[in-house]
């Protein structure tokens, strides 16, 4: 009955929720407070009060027909403005309404544009380690997904091995920074040398080749570090951004496209993806959430107990032993597992209820991925665990 597209999908489903509900078991089992769940990206911080506040007074004084109506495909036309002068403020970009196209969180948003972009056989090139979607979301649409391998030393991209396997067939190239899953923040340098390589790419090939942005934790960064703006690096580019981690807002599922002015035919590109956006059946985007927003276009959570979380969690790994780079953004920990079959280590770590993912579940084994969005006190509980963990590889002894 099921397609043959999906039934891989069936068989394999993913080992990030496949982790979850593993949680869910144990917990039912042993208490809550007795299980380790680092599994799930899920906000644990809640959003601004004034999130909360300006949903209430919308349906106050805000026509209830015009709130839960339809609007255009591309979203309201005063949302996406407001997003535009913001985003013109904070990185002294020029977008305007005409750039902002409102979807149902940055998942949708990144269908919607390879939807538009992609003919059957392109070819999408991300960088290991990457979110596990992406090969999914390429592949809904008869693409190819290229993975470049990891530069395990930094974690930031393998920009060498990228030069090498861009050709006639690639469309896009995505990235991810503030990174899931290393937390790791590609740098401006970094992104000027990327973009060099793209711009002598498309000169060299007589094509355009997108470079998109999956910015899910743009405003997820600590100590000072600049999350660059990448458009002011290539022109090509496409910018996805989800509120569901910066305001905390996974389940409402909010966010927009950046198709900016300067991208090769960039009116016919967000033309072709207003209609994607119809057609891949999100019409638009919740409508209640776009008038929340427009309220709260630069209200951020507060970073201080993720920050709290990240030091207290990756001290206590470090003087157990194990070895991470220490994340600059987002709520990942990418830790070196102490043995090279990383699925072998998350059953050891699950014997003492603590369940952390796989880095083949990232294009990168050897690794695992540890979601800190969890309470300050379940840390400390299981930091002792970790120790056991540790202590039964004869780490730090």
């Amino acid at each position: 009955m099921i397609s043959e597209k999906i039934k891989p999908l069936v068989n394999h489903n993913s080992a990030i929720r496949a982790m979850f509900e593993e949680g869910r078991r144990l917990a039912a089992i042993y208490g809550e407070e007795h299980v380790f769940d680092f599994s799930l990206g899920n906000p644990n911080v809640p959003a601004p009060q004034s999130v909360n506040m300006a949903i209430c007074d919308i349906l106050k004084e805000e026509n209830s027909v015009f709130v839960h109506g339809y609007m255009s495909n591309a979203g309201f036309e005063d949302v996406r403005a407001a997003i535009a002068k913001s985003l013109n403020r904070r990185f002294n970009t020029k977008f305007h309404q005409n750039n902002i196209l409102m979807t149902a969180g940055a998942a949708s948003g990144l269908n919607v544009i390879l939807k538009t972009l992609l003919n059957p056989g392109d070819e999408v090139i991300v960088f290991a380690p990457y979110f596990v979607e992406y090969g999914n979301y390429v592949s809904n649409y008869d693409g190819r997904l290229i993975v470049i391998s990891p530069d395990t030393e930094t974690f930031q991209p393998n920009l060498d091995e990228l030069e090498k396997k861009i050709n006639a067939k690639t469309k896009a190239v995505i990235i991810n920074t503030p990174n899931n899953p290393t937390g790791v923040v590609y740098s401006a340098k970094t992104l000027a040398r990327l973009a060099d390589i793209l711009r002598a790419k498309e000169e060299e090939l007589k094509t355009a080749i997108v470079l998109i942005s999956d910015e899910p934790y743009r405003e997820l960064a600590y100590d000072g570090v600049e999350v660059p703006y990448v458009t002011r690096f290539y022109d090509d580019t496409v910018v996805a951004y989800s509120y569901s981690k910066t305001l905390s807002l996974p389940g409402e599922r909010i966010g927009y496209l950046v198709i900016p002015d300067e991208l090769e035919e960039s009116g016919q590109v967000f033309t072709a993806a207003t209609i994607a956006n119809r057609v891949l059946g999100s019409v638009n985007a919740p409508s209640l959430m776009q008038r929340a927003i427009l309220r709260c276009v630069d209200e951020k959570v507060d970073l201080e107990a993720y920050d709290r979380n990240r030091n207290l969690l990756y001290n206590g790994l470090i003087r157990a032993g194990f070895e991470c780079v220490k994340p600059e953004g987002a709520f990942y920990l990418f830790v070196k597992a102490p043995e090279a079959d990383e699925k072998r280590f998350c059953g050891i770590c699950k014997q003492h209820n603590i369940l952390v993912v796989p880095g083949s579940s990232f294009a990168c084994p050897g690794y695992v991925r540890i979601a800190y969005c969890v309470s300050s006190e379940q840390i400390q509980r299981a930091l002792p665990e970790f120790e056991k963990v540790a202590k039964a590889y004869g780490m730090n002894q």
